[in-house]
């Protein structure tokens, strides 16, 4: 199918790995021309001499933390400078720490607050009038299966996730029809942070081999498997594109059906 998409511009944040990154490559191959950023250099430059392979859209590649709101107002503007405009934001942010409430601490929350939600709020402050001046403009915001079913020992996600949730539902209404405003929610996808923790279960003699290891985050998949990433880069493309046009203030889950509700 083609998305209609080629030639445009879209800004996905922390996508120097994970699910971020599988946005911006589904995104390249449809021919837009992409925006990423993270904070270590050495995984940016991989990044962008991977999508330089492989996608058809030109690749900018900024050194920043989403965490910090300067460094999100240089991502706008050095995107705007480089591609005319902003079309398409899609924003990731990783996966605070894992814990439960009793041993969590203020910090943690304050941490993950910004991580979470105001890296989200920041950025779309600073994309949005250039969102509203395209024919194209859409957000997607990558959060968690946890904003519907919360998980043990994720409190932090539990809680902060569900509050950029309101906030898609909210500008969803608030930017339409000139902005469309979208999530999705993953369940386990085989992401390296996934693959770490697998290999760690084997190193711990859990399990015997990494597959047995990877299957186990599949236990309560009714596909019996764990996604891979570019599943969910090619459904954030389709949401980002006009063939979803109609689209708006869905939360979607990408999760093999895990989500009970």
């Amino acid at each position: 199918m083609d998305l209609d998409i080629e030639g445009n511009a879209a800004l996905v944040t922390a996508s120097t790995s994970g699910l971020g990154h599988a946005c911006a490559e589904a995104l390249s191959k449809e021919g837009v021309n992409v925006t990423i950023c993270g904070r270590s250099q050495d995984q940016l430059a991989y990044a962008c001499d991977r999508l330089n392979a492989m996608g058809e859209g030109d690749i900018l590649g900024l050194q920043a933390d989403v965490r910090d709101p300067d460094n999100v107002k240089g991502l706008v503007r050095e995107t705007v400078d480089q591609f005319g405009g902003i079309d398409h934001l899609v924003t990731s942010a990783g996966g605070p720490p894992s814990g439960s409430f009793m041993d969590t601490e203020d910090t943690d929350w304050f941490q993950a607050f910004d991580q979470l939600l105001m890296s989200n709020v920041w950025t779309t402050r600073e994309a949005y009038p250039h969102l509203k001046e395209s024919d194209h403009g859409s957000i997607v915001n990558i959060l968690s299966r946890t904003v519907r079913e919360a998980q043990d020992e994720l409190v932090l996600s539990n809680s902060i996730r569900r509050a950029v949730l309101g906030l898609t539902e909210t500008q969803a209404r608030e930017f339409a029809p000139e902005v469309r405003v979208n999530a999705v929610l993953p369940g386990p996808h085989e992401t390296s942070r996934l693959e770490e923790l697998a290999e760690d279960a084997v190193e711990r003699g859990e399990y015997d081999e990494y597959a047995d290891a990877i299957q186990a985050f599949a236990e309560e998949v009714p596909l019996d498997r764990v996604g891979q990433p570019i599943e969910l880069g090619d459904v954030v493309a389709f949401l980002s594109s006009p063939r979803a046009s109609f689209v708006n203030g869905a939360a979607l889950p990408i999760d093999g059906g895990a989500i009970r509700e």
